[in-house]
């Protein structure tokens, strides 16, 4: 991840690399919705299948639901099930992937399961009491609901459209499974695919979809990570940095995305946990600091700075190898 902290990781390059199991082991549960039709069936499930395979890279507990023979309940309570069991955990990352279809009324949007169907309300009351780092990636039509209802701290949500109105077949769900684990996607080349970097490659590659075929694009994917329930599309970032302003002037989304990454590099993974959580504080920290610069007397905003990246110096230094 192109960080602050970049800079200061590449002065402790020759550290080596300790093979362990890390205790923040990430789970990732894909839920591979009611196909509709045999062809979108057969994408989704594709879909899913490169999710198996970046979270057997990342060596993470992969749970399925969908795919496997069902019974007249559906898949529901399986849903409801699966997510009570994994907030049991207090800590580690739990990444919750939706693919296949959705619907709005105007008042409720609904992932279609098969059997009944999942309503954001509903969801949203199953997450409550959920104190896990989550993710929530919610890939179907008519999507943009999930993410009001799913927003809050220590989250990341991201929905394939801007609005409930967006009801036609979404491809984002296509691209970001393709990008989740792609380094072609990693814009600021730290060895890693961030959700953040998988977000903006995946929506670029939707919008040159429709442009290609010459058609107006149904799908506008949205992105949010500050807790404000508003979210921002990919063309407000230039690189992995937020550069547009919103009008109300609440905080950009998009740097909690940025830590998180699926399938780590080799220097992340051995950084022991506790280590890349407080250097994830600081990093927010630094960038919550940079976001207030043109209100700040140029001397106290370096006065500020200065201590922050020491810290982050110091956290680093700590992880290199004793001098022979």
């Amino acid at each position: 991840m192109h960080r602050t902290a970049c800079l200061i990781l590449c002065c402790f390059a020759a550290c080596s690399v300790r093979a362990s199991v890390p205790t923040d082991r990430a789970t990732v549960i894909v839920v591979v919705g009611a196909e509709g039709e045999p062809d979108y069936g057969k994408s989704f499930g594709q879909w899913a299948t490169r999710w198996a395979e970046a979270a057997r890279l990342a060596a993470a507990e992969y749970v399925e639901i969908g795919r496997a023979a069902g019974d007249a309940e559906g898949d529901k309570p399986r849903l409801r099930a699966a997510l009570a069991d994994a907030c049991k955990e207090p800590a580690r990352p739990l990444w919750l992937v939706m693919i296949g279809h959705g619907t709005h009324d105007g008042r409720e949007a609904k992932f279609n399961l098969r059997g009944p169907d999942v309503s954001d309300a509903e969801l949203a009351e199953w997450l409550a009491a959920c104190k896990r780092p989550l993710a929530v990636i919610d890939c179907s039509s008519a999507s943009a609901p999930f993410l009001k209802r799913l927003s809050g701290p220590n989250r990341v949500v991201i929905t394939a459209t801007r609005a409930g109105s967006e009801n036609n077949f979404a491809r984002f769900g296509d691209y970001l499974s393709a990008s989740i684990a792609d380094a072609g996607a990693d814009l600021d080349k730290d060895g890693q695919t961030s959700l953040l970097e998988a977000f903006i490659a995946a929506s670029h590659r939707v919008e040159d979809f429709y442009k290609q075929d010459a058609r107006l694009a149904t799908e506008h994917a949205l992105l949010e990570d500050n807790g404000d329930g508003l979210g921002i599309p990919a063309d407000w970032f230039q690189g992995t940095r937020a550069t547009k302003a919103a009008k109300d002037g609440a905080p950009l989304d998009g740097l909690r995305a940025h830590q998180w990454a699926l399938v780590m590099s080799d220097a992340e993974k051995s950084l022991p946990p506790e280590f890349r959580a407080a250097r994830d504080k600081l990093e927010l920290d630094v960038e919550a600091l940079r976001a207030k610069k043109s209100k700040l007397p140029e001397a106290e905003y370096y006065a500020r700075l200065e201590p922050l990246l020491v810290r982050l110096a110091r956290f680093y230094r700590e992880q290199a190898p004793p001098a022979k």
